[in-house]
């Protein structure tokens, strides 16, 4: 081989190597290729795909620790987290009948004694109340005379009233104090009535089928309003 034949085969191989070398930071070469992220020490080997190259960072330790359940303190008691006080309940019937008396009594008063008196001198003390109560309800109604002895004395709505007459008392008897006494109390609605709001009743012997609201039955009566 000739002289000149060598020297022209060895430009042209140079030349070769030159465009290789200059192709690798071309534009287009970098489009084509895969962006490799580097691994930081400790991290995982491959980042998530969704990521763009630098934006994955390996978690911290801090991240790998699991959470700590915060624990806030309880909760201060204020004056309005307290529970209101209970009141005190009233004293039994029998404890207001003994304080009460029988003394000193009205004429309205005398007429709503009596009215406890026939109807529920044998029945519990609450029982006579709820007999006196509704006699002051119906005072109170506008539906019935406006007084007591007028409610009592009404023609043909108390049975012991005969020819417009309350027959005879024995003033001096137990029975009859505690009436006085109880309705003293149903006056000044100094005890709830187990009826409360009561206007009519009967005996619970019978069954007049009243078309009426029930409230109650005590004892030996059952209350209607």
């Amino acid at each position: 081989m000739s002289l000149k034949l060598k020297i022209s085969q060895a430009c042209a191989g140079l030349a070769f190597v030159f465009t290789i070398v200059a192709a690798d930071g071309s534009g287009a070469a970098a489009q084509n290729r895969t962006p490799q992220l580097l691994t930081p020490a400790g991290a995982a080997a491959t980042a998530p795909d969704n990521l763009l190259p630098g934006s994955y960072a390996p978690p911290s330790d801090a991240d790998l620790r699991p959470a700590r359940e915060e624990k806030l303190p309880p909760p201060v008691q204020t004056a309005t987290d307290e529970a209101p006080a209970l009141t005190a309940p009233a004293a039994p019937m029998v404890s207001q009948v003994a304080a009460t008396g029988s003394t000193a009594l009205t004429h309205e008063l005398e007429c709503l004694a009596g009215a406890i008196y026939f109807e529920a001198k044998s029945e519990s003390l609450e029982g006579q109340l709820a007999v006196g109560r509704v006699v002051i309800n119906r005072s109170k109604s506008g539906r019935f005379p406006s007084s007591y002895c007028g409610v009592v004395y009404q023609r043909s709505q108390f049975s012991f009233i005969r020819g417009g007459q309350m027959p005879a008392i024995d003033h001096s008897s137990r029975m009859w104090q505690n009436a006085v006494a109880v309705a003293k109390i149903a006056d000044a609605n100094a005890y709830p009535s187990p009826a409360e709001g009561a206007l009519f009743f009967h005996a619970a012997r019978v069954s007049p089928n009243w078309r009426l609201t029930r409230v109650a039955r005590v004892d030996n009566h059952v209350f209607y309003r």
